[in-house]
């Protein structure tokens, strides 16, 4: 392990050409953060983190979609890993060496709105000869760039609807799931995140939200006409409807957009979910369980602390019926009834996952 004494993450990301909110997602996701600690909290990259890092940018650039990115640059070996040491030098320290280098991590959020000084590929071995101009080889086509989430958020601001459609569609035979957790999911927050000067009618977030339906339905239906054509029943044919999945929003989710995208995942892999719409009060939440008799129900919500009325009512109704909460964070976990069928699950993934294991 170096013993340097690392770089912040306003440095790493601006020699990477990323956001630091970036390399906090990656560390919060995957595991690719900061190891080297000092007094006070700051947090530093040492050569080997940031050697990961590149690997991770590098299989990115090449459309290798995050989560499989970030599992390649943790399983590298030393081999590996000693091609990419210095990729990021630890001798141009810029802000690290000035009075600045001490500063924790929330001031370099502010060094992040600087515009890199250097080209975005400089991490990647043989990243400037990549952008150098030159003619392209005759009858070959260049490679689409993989969407970015900075695209979506800036079609969003711009309430540019059609591009924002275009940039969320969902290639036929593409993962839901992983576009939702590494796209969707990021633009939503990053957009959350900024303050936006409207006109009457303009609201970003209505203009995301319209591409991530309509992402979905386009996908789903594509789906199910492929069923069809193949042979297969169509959506609503009984032997489909046997191991159905409810998906509930939390009460009050202003954009309840995972319920759909998870009942859409769920599709994708061959399971049949329905999204409860519309107030869902315990009343009516009891009435809707016992009609569909569903093989699992599951709630998610991107609220901190939601309102678990309808879950212990559910489950006091059907305690033998399996119930999944996708909570993003721990500040009402003890509040779930005490269960073996209620299950808490933290990630979109894990809960797609769990719901699977119960219904196919």
């Amino acid at each position: 392990m170096s013993t340097s004494p690392g770089l912040a993450v306003a440095a790493v990301a601006r020699r990477l050409g990323v956001a630091p909110a970036t390399l906090r997602t990656w560390d919060r996701r995957y595991g690719l953060g900061p190891s080297q600690h000092r007094a006070g909290s700051h947090r530093r990259y040492t050569d080997d983190d940031v050697a990961r890092l590149v690997v991770m940018r590098r299989l990115t650039l090449d459309g290798v979609a995050p989560a499989d990115a970030a599992r390649a640059a943790l399983a590298a070996d030393d081999e590996e890993l000693d091609a990419h040491r210095g990729a990021v030098s630890f001798d141009e320290r810029g802000a690290d060496t000035g009075p600045d280098a001490d500063e924790p991590d929330d001031a370099d959020d502010t060094a992040e709105q600087e515009p890199p000084s250097r080209p975005f590929l400089r991490a990647v071995p043989g990243g400037e000869a990549a952008r150098a101009p030159g003619p392209r080889p005759v009858g070959v086509r260049e490679a689409p760039r993989p969407t970015r989430v900075s695209d979506v958020v800036d079609a969003a601001i711009a309430y540019d609807q059609r591009t924002c459609d275009r940039l969320l569609r969902i290639p036929a035979g593409g993962d839901p799931a992983a576009w939702w957790s590494d796209l969707v999911e990021p633009a939503l927050e990053r957009l959350a995140e900024r303050t936006v000067l409207a006109g009457p009618g303009e609201v970003p977030e209505v203009v995301l939200a319209n591409a991530t339906l309509g992402a979905l339905r386009e996908y789903t239906q594509a789906s199910e006409d492929a069923i069809v054509a193949a042979g297969g029943p169509p959506r609503n044919h009984p032997s489909r409807m046997r191991r159905i999945v409810l998906v509930f929003a939390a009460p009050d989710e202003p954009l309840p957009l995972a319920a759909h995208a998870l009942a859409a995942s769920l599709a994708s892999h061959g399971a049949m979910a329905r999204i409860v719409t519309g107030p869902a009060n315990v009343h009516r939440t009891l009435e809707i369980v016992t009609m569909v008799r569903p093989a699992a129900v599951a709630m998610v919500t991107t609220q901190a602390r939601p309102d678990l009325g309808i879950v212990h009512a559910a489950h006091e109704a059907n305690p033998s019926l399996p119930f999944f909460v996708g909570l993003p964070s721990d500040d009402v976990a003890d509040e779930l009834p005490l269960a073996s069928t209620v299950h808490r699950v933290r990630s979109f993934p894990g809960l797609l996952h769990e719901l699977l294991a119960v219904v196919r």
